[in-house]
């Protein structure tokens, strides 16, 4: 992991491969030790980039009495003179071959790039200290050292390199940590890292000191155990340990005995909060100077984006220039947006290294910037994020607006053991860290959020306007229960309907209320966040006794929880993101319709001819098409003299092999592209673009698209407002009633499977209660539960009298649900007529339609 990702610990629990390398590793010690070097090309888009690799040596510790060798790879474009140079870390429980993508990168951009080991990792030698400053600091320090010896990197003054620091998580501490202990650093941008180590992992809202947090078991479990593997540091390499045990690993022998002993009790004791706090940039951020872009995840449940926050405040206090950017990904999941982020390092640098401005605007940092998901595009159905920025960073608590909770007082219970315990996050598990993407209800089946009874719910009124929370929001409540109370307060989106919900941010902020046997009020922090709540949905504050992340108290005991104050939520109205580009073909489209409105007139298809687009006696009658033939420019027939025709009632399917053309004739049936020859009437009115008839049409065609961030009713709802069509006949509540959506249509739709996107299309194309359904491919992949439902949804909408066409290659469904069918094969319908007749007596659908296709029978 990055801590960074699971991806290193998955590369590093492999004891047996580690040793071998280390083993590897020490024959080329001997070599390399006096300066060798190794050189590489790496030629991708851009310069050539030489890579030299470097043994190190290194002298730290308390009492600079311990020798260690680190592994380095220096990179540089060739053929360059001196040149500036950014150190970058890995990830905890990575390498230096973590990061050679990146080195690669900023080296074809004009910059030399050490990356390495550090002490405990790959082929470094040494014990893991948590970057303490006597340990990991001082490698740092020597690293910068040995670079001003090199007569390929730019020196501001004697022993002084023109250098900065960029790295992830492990990696972004050291940058921070460095900077404070070293003044040579002279630009930083360390990325989804820690400002205070003890209160990351015993985190605490009252604010009342790490030693009386909560204890984040399963992420320091993960941060622990990563580094308990055999490897350099355990085989008594230069400066490692000799004989260490497995249970201690890569780690120094304090601070694995700090970690066993705080596993057991769930408690720190003051040595082990001392100990993680000198390996916290919180110790030394008062004295850094460096100008820092600080990079922190949205999706961040071991740092969340108050440790960026306090490093931001803590470095700007000292005057220098600081900017804050929050991502869409980080530890537990989610978008990590790669180029977007090295991006703005690359800007970062440009202007703080070597005086230039940024190559693009994409690579300005402003002050503040959040990206926020938008809608999806349509040619590659990915969600588009976008950055919304500010010129002045607010911090957590900006322009806050009080909402009013309801809620009586409520009595939750924490079970025996702390057994079973509600869900938040799942650390380290990347996409599975993010389970706001499951929700509430999902149709695969209900992941437990909330257990029964463990739970105070508080409600603010449904809202009249949007809210968009930036920040972190507060309360004040008051908890009565024995001794000292943990609890975990969250944040849930609540839409119309008032059912459950969906979390707002799948991370839970603990608070520990002390000595609350006769009641005590505290302010509750929630967790940090930028998220959107829609007109007409409410904020929800849950207050629960279990987080499987944390521990709790074993033994069985009820407390009273009650909300005192309305819910502090803050705001950031300055954040504006750029209008999305409008593709250049939408300007044409003005000239193309004036054109085409021309060339009606002029042939006389205009009002004029209105009277020919009508024929009485098809006014019942749903569908017919008669000839309809379309080729392309390329010479290919797509569909050729079609013809058939469907009654009310009945649910067809258009059946054929890819290639057959029933999705072009989908297309033509609305309006959407314009047959060579012949003619399709819906009620009896002939279609063209933009007929008035194609009202009574509901369709989707080629898979649905919504945007994710609004729910699915709010969706709906922007879709029927864009036809201009009075709201009353949407008819959203019958349509919604068919699809059978339940409680998931007030979750944010990014939170639905495939399944339930399908659903809610066809619920979409039901709007209005149209007499004639077309649907192409509606089963696209639905797992068979779900195909069984869609064929029931389909089977009752026919059932009223209205009239569906399915174009599928499913032929068991489209047998067990249409009345009727068209095969078509190279454009051309080989077989229509009820499904029975098509099938035979004692034959599947399947049979027929492999001899029909075979045969080019046409009936």
């Amino acid at each position: 992991m990055k801590l960074g990702g699971v991806r290193g610990l998955r590369e590093r629990w492999g004891s047996a491969r580690a040793a071998t390398r280390w083993t590897a590793a020490a024959g080329a010690v001997a070599l390399l030790a006096g300066g060798g070097v190794l050189w590489g090309a790496a030629m991708d888009d851009g310069p050539a980039v030489r890579a030299q690799q470097h043994r190190v040596q290194v002298v730290d510790g308390p009492k600079d009495d311990q020798r260690v060798t680190l592994d380095t790879t220096f990179y540089r474009p060739d053929e360059a003179g001196k040149v500036p140079v950014v150190l970058l870390g890995h990830g905890f429980g990575g390498s230096k071959d973590d990061v050679r993508e990146e080195a690669e990168q900023l080296a074809r951009h004009g910059y030399g790039v050490l990356a390495w080991s550090a002490r405990g990792f790959g082929r470094s030698t040494g014990e893991i200290a948590l970057n303490s400053p006597d340990y990991e600091v001082k490698d740092v320090r020597q690293l910068i050292d040995w670079l001003s010896e090199r007569p390929d990197v730019r020196l501001d003054g004697p022993g002084d390199p023109r250098v900065g620091m960029a790295g992830e998580s492990y990696g972004g501490a050291i940058a921070l940590l460095t900077a404070g202990y070293d003044a040579r650093v002279d630009a930083i941008a360390p990325q989804i890292t820690w400002n205070d180590l003890a209160d990351a992992l015993f985190p605490n809202g009252t604010g009342e000191g790490a030693d009386k947090g909560v204890f984040k078991k399963l992420w320091a479990g993960l941060f622990f155990t990563s580094g308990s593997g055999e490897g350099p540091g355990a085989q008594g390499g230069p400066g490692g340990s000799t004989g260490q045990t497995s249970a201690c690993g890569r780690f120094l022998p304090a601070i694995c005995d700090m970690y066993q002993e705080i596993a057991e009790t769930g408690r720190p004791t003051p040595e082990a909060v001392e100990m993680l706090r000198r390996s916290s940039p919180s110790q030394v951020a008062g004295r850094i100077k460096a100008p820092a872009l600080i990079v922190q995840g949205q999706a961040d449940s071991l740092f969340p984006l108050d440790h960026a926050d306090a490093n931001a405040r803590a470095i700007a206090r000292n005057g220098a220039p600081v900017s804050v950017v929050w991502f869409q990904g980080g530890h537990d999941g989610g978008d990590p947006e790669t180029d977007r982020i090295r991006g703005l390092v690359r800007g970062w640098f440009d202007q703080r290294l070597r005086g230039r401005e940024p190559a693009s605007d994409e690579e300005r940092a402003a002050a503040f910037t959040v990206t926020r998901a938008g809608g999806i595009d349509s040619s590659t159905q990915e969600v588009v994020v976008q950055p919304a920025t500010a010129g002045t960073y607010p911090g957590l608590h900006a322009a806050p607006r009080t909402l009013p909770l309801a809620g009586r007082e409520q009595t939750i219970h924490n079970p025996a053991g702390g057994t079973p315990a509600g869900v938040s996050a799942l650390p380290g598990l990347g996409a599975l860290g993010s389970l706001g993407d499951l929700g509430a209800g999902d149709a695969a089946g209900q992941l437990p959020i909330d257990m029964p009874g463990q739970s105070a719910l508080f409600d603010t009124a449904a809202l009249r306007e949007p809210l968009q929370l930036t920040g972190a929001a507060t309360v004040r409540v008051r908890v009565t229960g024995e001794g000292d109370v943990p609890l975990f307060a969250k944040l849930y989106d609540v839409g119309p309907s008032g059912r459950q919900g969906t979390p707002a941010r799948r991370i839970a902020a603990p608070v520990r209320v002390r000595d609350a046997g006769q009641g005590r009020e505290v302010t509750v922090t929630l967790p940090p966040m930028d998220y959107r709540f829609d007109r007409g949905h409410k904020v929800r504050l849950v207050l629960s006794t279990t987080d499987m992340g944390f521990s709790t108290p074993a033994a069985p005991a009820s407390y009273k929880v009650a909300a005192v104050s309305g819910l502090a939520v803050p705001t950031v109205p300055a954040l504006r993101a750029a209008p999305t580009p409008v593709p250049s073909w939408v300007w044409g489209l003005p000239a193309v319709a004036l054109a085409i409105a021309a060339g009606l007139l002029v042939t006389g298809r205009g009002r004029r001819g209105a009277n020919r687009d009508l024929d009485p006696e098809l006014a019942d009658v749903p569908l017919q098409i008669d000839g309809l033939t379309k080729a392309y420019k390329n010479g290919h027939l797509a569909v050729s003299d079609l013809s058939f025709r469907v009654e009310k009632g009945q649910v067809l399917g258009l059946l054929g092999p890819n290639g057959a053309g029933k999705t072009t004739s989908l297309r033509m049936l609305m309006g959407l592209i314009h047959p060579d020859a012949g003619e399709i009437r819906i009620f009896g009115h002939r279609v063209t673009a933009g007929a008035p008839v194609l009202s009574r049409l509901g369709s989707f065609v080629e898979g649905p698209g919504f945007l994710p961030h609004l729910s699915g009713r709010d969706n709906l709802d922007l879709y029927w407002r864009a036809t201009g069509r009075p709201a009353g006949e949407a008819h959203l509540e019958e349509a919604l009633e068919i699809a059978d959506l339940g409680a998931a249509l007030d979750r944010a739709v990014r939170t639905y499977s495939q399944g339930m996107r399908q659903r809610l299309a066809i619920a979409q194309a039901m709007l209005g209660l149209p007499d004639l359904l077309v649907l192409d491919e509606p089963t696209n992949g639905l797992d068979p539960p779900q195909i069984r439902e869609m064929r029931e949804v389909l089977v009752r909408y026919a059932a009223a009298g209205r009239t569906v066409i399915v174009s599928s290659h499913l032929l068991a469904e489209v047998e067990q649900t249409c009345t009727h069918a068209v095969v078509m094969s190279r454009g051309r319908r080989v077989a229509a007529g009820p499904v029975a007749e098509i099938v035979g007596s004692g034959r599947r659908l399947e049979d027929a339609f492999l001899e029909i296709i075979g045969t080019g029978e046409a009936t």
